[in-house]
């Protein structure tokens, strides 16, 4: 740790939290959502956060090497603190509600979705593939590709559509939580 001098008036030290927010706020939104928290979660996490780092600073008169690494790590023992104790103090009754079979469904919706906005010919080659099993040379075949090489590639790319709607869908959320 090192000293730093830390904004003595009201709007350098806006101006300071500020630019806290925008370096790591998206990454803790992010880190809270991909664990089953919302943005509220995600807010609270942070401006929690934020408290314990300038009370850090006040108490120490110093700060952290990494001001967004130590943001980060206190958010995610936060989030973590909060989860476990939330987990240990749910009724049984909560957890059950859910039937199994609902969830599978949402997640298979999903992909689907996933998977028909990649295309008809992709959905119908990645089905032949991976769930009748068709093998690469009966695929080339089937889908009037000139060889086996051709249906890989193929195959690949409508994987890699796929991917990439995944990552859309991703990049929304996160410039959403920012």
């Amino acid at each position: 740790m090192q000293a730093h001098p830390f904004p003595v008036d009201a709007q350098q030290r806006e101006e300071f939290f500020l630019l806290c927010y925008k370096q790591t706020f998206p990454a803790v939104a992010a880190y809270v959502a991909k664990r089953g928290g919302s943005f509220e979660d995600a807010k609270d996490i942070f401006q929690d956060a934020v408290v314990i780092y300038y009370e850090h600073f006040v108490n120490n008169k110093t700060e952290p090497h990494n001001r967004q690494a130590y943001l980060m790590g206190v958010a995610k023992n936060l989030w973590l603190r909060k989860f476990n104790s939330e987990k240990m103090t749910t009724p049984i009754e909560q957890i059950t509600d859910l039937p199994v079979e609902e969830s599978e469904d949402l997640s298979e919706t999903r992909v689907l979705n996933f998977l028909e906005k990649a295309g008809k010919k992709c959905l119908e080659l990645l089905r032949a593939f991976y769930y009748d099993k068709v093998p690469h040379e009966e695929l080339a075949g089937q889908f009037g590709f000139s060889g086996v090489r051709s249906a890989t590639v193929q195959k690949y790319k409508c994987l890699e559509k796929v991917r990439d709607t995944v990552k859309q869908k991703q990049l929304q959320y996160a410039d959403f939580v920012e």
